[in-house]
């Protein structure tokens, strides 16, 4: 029988892995467990001679309510009042879909009441050239 290579997976700076396995393994990462945000995930492998290699990778959760915010970007200069349009929604138990609040309402882009203004304009135009 051959000597496996082993693995310890750690969460963040955790002291203590999460668990200790030889490989190959299939590893299922609750993320219910975890906060919402970034998170480290460390997998420190050590094969039969003892040497061991590390493998870090950063991932970010998010299992809580996703927040929409118009009216607002990171980064923006500000200044007066600002109408602002904020939702929140959750996945619920994803047994169900839920429709209530699972959309963001927005406001019509700029672009879209130029392309309104310019269809009526050539509509009117259309409609006087007809007639006459």
């Amino acid at each position: 029988m051959s000597a496996k290579s082993t693995v310890k997976i750690f969460i963040d700076e955790e002291p203590q892995p999460i668990g200790e396995f030889e490989t190959p393994i299939n590893f299922e990462l609750d993320t219910r467990k975890l906060i919402d945000g970034k998170h480290i995930l460390k997998i420190v492998s050590k094969d039969p001679t003892g040497r061991e290699g590390i493998r870090i990778i950063t991932f970010t959760v998010r299992n809580g309510p996703a927040i929409d915010i118009e009216g607002l970007k990171d980064h923006d200069v500000i200044d007066g009042v600002l109408p602002l349009m904020i939702n929140a929604y959750s996945k619920g138990n994803q047994k169900k879909f839920l429709i209530d609040g699972s959309e963001s309402p927005t406001s019509i882009p700029s672009w879209g009441w130029a392309g309104i203004t310019v269809f009526f304009g050539w509509a009117i135009y259309y409609i006087i050239t007809s007639l006459a």
